[in-house]
């Protein structure tokens, strides 16, 4: 089945690509290369069937999208689904990186504990709509460490891991990240 996935992060779409094997996914830039994905919504769930419905409807083919990000308890969720704009629109990794830190300075290293969540979604063009969620539980750690991944994956330590998510090969990683519950989690969904 040719697919839509409906980003134009290419570490995402790295991630999808070895999830979901049997899916031929088409990059959105190849065909809607013009359309502006929009996320304006509090939830994860919201936020992904936006983009795929939008790129259902621009392109005429079925879309995968996702909404992610890390929840950090001490600052009661935040960033969350505002986690890619933390430090303002078009912030950077860096950017949403140094805000977080700066913010979490003063808080107990036993208060640090955050989660990453996904949300994945597919949407056929006669409306069949899939949703599957990750999680991955975990701490902040203040000091970055690593250069494998994106995003908060400098800070962000796995339970059960001494490792950050930046030095964690990425296919050792997928059997655990919130991406990659997710996705395997739409992949059962549709009986792949």
């Amino acid at each position: 089945m040719r697919v839509v996935f409906a980003s134009r992060n290419r570490h995402k779409a790295e991630q999808v690509r070895l999830i979901l094997t049997s899916l031929e996914l088409v990059p959105l830039d190849e065909v809607a290369p013009d359309l502006v994905l929009e996320e304006p919504f509090d939830t994860f769930e919201e936020n992904a069937f936006a983009k795929a419905r939008a790129v259902v409807v621009a392109t005429g083919l079925p879309a995968i999208a996702d909404d992610s990000g890390i929840e950090v308890d001490a600052l009661g969720g935040a960033p969350g689904v505002r986690s890619a704009r933390y430090a303002g629109e078009g912030a950077t990794d860096r950017d949403n990186n140094l805000k977080l830190v700066q913010e979490l300075e003063y808080v107990p290293e036993d208060a640090l504990t955050c989660r990453y969540r996904c949300v994945a979604v597919l949407v056929t063009p006669d409306g069949h709509e899939v949703v599957a969620d990750g999680v991955c539980e975990g701490h902040i750690s203040l000091e970055p460490r690593g250069t494998e991944g994106f995003g908060y994956d400098p800070h962000f330590v796995p339970v059960g891991e001494s490792r950050t998510m930046a030095e964690i090969p990425l296919n050792e990683k997928l059997g655990f990240s919130h991406r990659g519950r997710a996705f395997r989690g739409l992949a059962h969904n549709l009986g792949l």
